[in-house]
């Protein structure tokens, strides 16, 4: 994220400017010290505001889509005639502006005024919809509910103690030290109350009756629904080893987690890193931000090469290793009495702090108890709905058909699961929206951003275009000859166009 204090790129806009001032049918301009952005759309002119509502991306350097422009940092959309952020991460709207146009010139001098929700709910609509999660799917879900107009009840149970927050954050600027804690929550807390959001937090859901159309809660409590959206995410994986349990062993999955580790952080020189996964390498970019010691311990030759591939692999490791991390790569832990990491190489290493970064495993205990269908996360069709009607499924358990690929996967997205919270909100209002959103998850790693469009579980082709070391690249995985996914460093505008080839099943 970034601030907006600058001087204001651009001309003043209130005093007009030519159409042979666009360039790629964009403008950057500003209302007194406001930045806004001119949009040409055939003979449309759209005036909006210059950032993204998510992490502050530049929207000049996005494209623009129909009457919508997306993000390059983060793939988020806007609507350009309202402002709505159509398509996470982005959830707030933009401002628009009036733009008129006399004797050749255009020119902007006010905002539009906001306008409501662009819908209202069928009439037939639920009246009484139980969301069982407190992540991503879930806080996207009731949030496009209410956006949506849907005016009935919506309960979210969630066995966080904590109100929806920004996960990817917690690995990243907030663990970093780098991130104010206003960043951190997806919405104030007086949001719910004031959405008539019944949010509980510290519940447990015991069981799923889906004849009865009731959920059971730990306290034995019944809450009926007519709907009901399971999105009860992932768990970290937990290492089966002595000396696991201890206070200065920690795992990241939520704001709690992330918290104990900074408490941590603050007293600690040395810190091991269990795990060269995403989560882990970005944990140990953001120990080193405290300047704190980092050893990273993995059974793998190369970080992330199940993912990114080999030569990917080598970079991310090389750029981990020009700022102090140090590898124990095809290694594992054995134990951890007290401060000593036991090696499976026979070697031992000093921790003040130890951070558990494995992988994650689907919380699958409630859709099986309830006799869903369950193969690897929980199977649903292409609106979300499990083989259970009236019950929806949505973000790392669920196991959809996607269009692209034509195979049924199973992601761990942050993206990802906000789109298809957002999608299964309309679904069970009765407004059938098949989920074709491509897959896409970002990652960042110091100063280096990694894009990922698509998903590849297995290519038997990498086809580079630039340099990877010089950070300007972009990787297209393939199998077959047809691109399945796309990695990007500082290729904003390839990870875009790929995203929307692949939307409209493009094959190449």
């Amino acid at each position: 994220m970034s601030d907006n204090d600058s001087k204001p790129e651009g001309p003043d806009l209130t005093l007009g400017v030519s159409p042979n001032d666009f360039k790629n049918d964009m403008l950057l301009g500003h209302v007194d010290k406001d930045a806004v952005l001119l949009v040409r759309v055939g003979s449309d002119v759209f005036a909006i505001d210059a950032f993204c509502s998510h992490y502050h991306g530049p929207l000049a350097e996005g494209i623009v889509v129909g009457n919508s422009i997306r993000c390059p940092w983060h793939h988020a959309c806007f609507d350009l005639t309202t402002g709505e952020a159509t398509r996470a991460p982005a959830l707030s709207a933009l401002s628009v502006w009036q733009v008129e146009q006399d004797a050749g010139r255009i020119a902007v001098r006010r905002k539009r005024e906001q306008q409501g929700p662009r819908k209202t709910a069928p009439v037939n609509a639920p009246r009484r919809i139980v969301i069982v999660g407190g992540g991503a799917a879930g806080f996207a879900a009731a949030e496009m509910l209410r956006r949506d107009g849907y005016d009935g009840e919506i309960t979210m149970l969630s066995t966080d103690d904590a109100a929806p927050v920004d996960r990817p954050n917690l690995s990243k600027d907030y663990l970093a030290g780098k991130a104010p804690e206003d960043w951190v929550p997806l919405r104030p807390d007086e949001f719910y109350p004031e959405s008539k959001i019944d949010l509980r937090l510290s519940t447990e859901v015991a069981s799923i009756d889906g004849k009865a159309r009731h959920v059971v809660l730990g306290s034995g409590q019944t809450m009926p629904f007519d709907r009901l959206l399971l999105a009860t995410g992932a768990e970290p994986v937990k290492l089966q080893i002595p000396g696991a349990d201890q206070p200065h062993v920690h795992l990241l999955r939520t704001l709690a987690d992330c918290r104990a580790i900074i408490a941590g952080a603050e007293k600690a020189k040395r810190a091991v890193v269990i795990g060269a996964s995403f989560i882990g390498l970005e944990v140990a970019a953001a120990l080193r931000e405290r300047d704190i010691e980092v050893h990273v311990v993995a059974p793998e030759q190369r970080p992330m090469e199940r993912i990114l591939g080999p030569a990917m692999g080598d970079f991310v490791r090389e750029l981990h290793e020009e700022h102090g991390v140090v590898f124990h790569l095809q290694d594992g832990v054995t134990a951890i009495v007290g401060n000593k990491v036991s090696l499976k190489g026979g070697s031992t290493l000093e921790a003040d702090l130890v951070v558990i970064g494995v992988g994650v495993k689907p919380r699958l205990a409630l859709a099986e108890q309830a006799g869903l269908k369950v193969d690897r996360g929980v199977i649903v069709d292409a609106n979300l709905e499990t083989s259970m009607p009236g019950i929806f499924a949505a973000g790392d358990i669920a196991r959809w058909p996607d269009r692209y690929s034509g195979e049924s996967i199973r992601v761990e997205h942050w993206v990802v699961a906000e789109r298809q919270g957002q999608a299964a909100a309309r679904n069970m209002m009765g407004v059938s929206q098949p989920f074709d959103a491509v897959p896409f998850f970002w990652s960042q790693h110091y100063d280096v951003p990694i894009n990922y469009v698509g998903h590849a579980e297995k290519w038997d082709e990498i086809a580079v275009d630039g340099d990877i070391k010089g950070r300007d690249c972009v990787l297209r995985y393939k199998r077959g000859g047809r691109v399945l996914a796309v990695a990007s460093i500082y290729r904003d505008i390839d990870s875009l166009k790929a995203e929307l080839e692949m939307e409209r099943g493009t094959k190449r």
